[in-house]
């Protein structure tokens, strides 16, 4: 059998959520309605990882990133952002707080790198 792709897992939250043929749960929820998922799916990825249990963290990961997708697709629907805008939004940010990756390209320290996060991070956030 083929794998799945990101692209046959949107698929599926949006078959998920039709209106017409969608699940009766998974139409019903909300961001708000889904906190106590996204909790709940965290702390399952970080007991995996403390366990050293990589089979259960595919898994936990998994279900964290539905997590992801679900919020994403709500927000799809409701016109506000969609999936491709959070993965763009993500890589712009990573590209942007890693300046001795691909700016700079130079070798730096640990402490270099935490250090110019925080300080990008703190620009970012003084800017909004």
């Amino acid at each position: 059998m083929k794998k799945k792709g990101i692209t046959d897992l949107l698929e599926v939250m949006q078959n998920l959520r039709d209106p017409n043929s969608g699940c009766e749960w998974d139409k019903y929820q909300t961001s708000k309605t889904l906190i106590p998922f996204l909790r709940e799916e965290t702390e399952e990825v970080v007991e995996a990882i403390k366990k050293n249990d990589p089979d259960n963290l595919k898994e936990e990961l998994g279900d964290l990133l539905f997590q992801i997708i679900f919020h994403s697709e709500i927000a799809k629907e409701k016109k506000l952002f969609n999936f491709d805008d959070v993965v763009d939004n993500l890589s712009r940010k990573l590209i942007r707080r890693h300046p001795y990756v691909f700016e700079q390209k130079r070798k730096h320290s640990l402490k270099e790198q935490e250090s110019m996060w925080k300080k990008i991070k703190q620009e970012e956030k003084f800017k909004k």
